[in-house]
């Protein structure tokens, strides 16, 4: 069995899990569209809030399908949780093995490091690619009786195909700090760390006058920035959400393949 196989089979039911997990909740407030999404009550009662706190959270124009799913369904749980689950997978790698002293185990067969790393991070992405399947499916058999018909079939495959590379991208950060380091501590904070300081990036930040340009370097801007919902594939924002996940992939295997392994950089 290669190691992409063994580790996506050692891991099936974290990774199930966490595909039935984003699915639920995504399905969950989709299915709320034709109470609240399309409520004249409740939107206009956001389109008094100040404009700051709307753009915030990308509440702009939530009477209509795309704005709502931009901002409830795919604009702050879904992804945040694709987020952590692809933190917790991208740790796990090499790092989490490698503390947890099962990483021998493996080395121990006539496995490089390379591949071994390169495999393991495949399998990874293979996951997370697997959750943007699961969810795209459910979304298309709801669309209709949830009455989100609007938004077209090529437009809910752009979004869940941005998600999936805005997983990738986390997920190549948690791996490489953590293949880089052996430690599994260093690679969800740097993580987590990551992951607010993108998202304070996107929302807050470019609140604060002097200070939008941060909105650009966000990769949940690159994600949900350029509106896929309306407008489809934003195929430059997904260049930077794959070269950004290849420069941390390619450091961490980098490092991975030149220090001694449990004894963490």
């Amino acid at each position: 069995m290669t190691v992409f196989r063994k580790h996506l089979t050692d891991n099936r039911r974290g990774f199930l899990g966490w595909a039935l997990a984003i699915t639920a909740v995504a399905v969950m407030y989709s299915s709320l569209w034709p109470v609240l999404g399309d409520n004249a009550g409740l939107t206009n009662a956001i389109n008094g809030f100040p404009a700051a706190m709307r753009d915030a959270f990308h509440l702009d124009d939530y009477g209509t399908a795309p704005g709502y799913f931009g901002s409830s369904v795919f604009g702050l749980v879904v992804p945040v949780l694709v987020a952590v689950f692809a933190i917790a997978a991208g740790t796990r790698a090499v790092a989490g093995d490698e503390e947890a002293g099962t990483l021998d185990l493996v080395m121990a067969h006539p496995v490089g490091r390379v591949r071994l790393a390169v495999s393991r991070l495949l399998a990874v992405v293979a996951a997370v690619a697997g959750t943007g399947l699961v969810l795209l499916l459910a979304e298309l058999a709801i669309r209709v009786p949830a009455r989100f018909s609007s938004i077209s079939v090529l437009n809910l495959t752009a979004i869940c195909v941005q998600l999936v590379l805005f997983g990738v991208c986390f997920a190549a950060m948690a791996f490489g700090i953590g293949a880089g380091t052996g430690r599994r501590l260093h690679a969800i904070v740097g993580g987590a760390y990551l992951a607010l300081a993108s998202y304070l990036c996107d929302s807050f930040l470019p609140q604060i006058k002097g200070l939008g340009w941060l909105q650009s370097l966000s990769p949940f801007d690159w994600y949900l920035g350029g509106e896929p919902l309306r407008h489809g594939f934003q195929w430059f924002h997904c260049a930077l959400l794959v070269g950004t996940a290849l420069c941390f992939a390619g450091a961490g295997i980098w490092g991975f393949s030149r220090r001694d392994l449990g004894q963490g950089g």
